[in-house]
């Protein structure tokens, strides 16, 4: 379920207000934690933290005229979807927050390679996410991405 919205702000206020505020509150989250460099925008319909073409001028892989992505936010139709691609890049990074969310939370952790749902707003562990985020520097991310995603071409 993409999102129209050409905006973060108007992304956010089209959500219902239970939804706006976990957004928001996770946005709030990685802001505070991301590393420098990465910018946000709206990506996929979703909200975005991309590597702008300043510092990766290459752009996706996939599609070359938009920024390399690196953490993508978005109200599903019946969840909160994290999708952070460093954790389908880095098993390390996988493992850590897998075991950390285990300890964090009784509720299962539902997820894939790099998508992380959320059915209820208040089994979001936010002190954990923002962790996550602060894990990988746009610098080790380019370099995690080139190796292991472009080698493979």
């Amino acid at each position: 379920m993409q999102s129209k919205a050409s905006t973060v702000d108007e992304y956010t206020a089209s959500l219902p207000e239970d939804r706006r505020e976990a957004i928001e509150r996770l946005r709030k989250v990685i802001l505070q934690n991301i590393p420098e460099g990465f910018v946000e925008e709206m990506s996929y319909g979703m909200i975005g933290y991309v590597v702008p073409f300043s510092l990766y001028p290459a752009g996706y892989h996939c599609d070359p005229s938009k920024p390399l992505p690196f953490v993508n936010v978005a109200s599903q139709k019946n969840f909160i979807s994290i999708y952070h691609m460093g954790l389908y890049a880095d098993k390390e990074l996988f493992d850590w927050f897998v075991g950390e969310h285990a300890k964090l939370s009784a509720a299962k952790l539902d997820m894939g390679k790099s998508c992380i749902r959320y059915k209820k707003v208040a089994d979001i562990p936010y002190e954990l996410i923002g962790e996550l985020l602060g894990k990988i520097t746009v610098k080790q991310w380019i370099e995690a991405f080139t190796s292991r995603f472009l080698a493979k071409k």
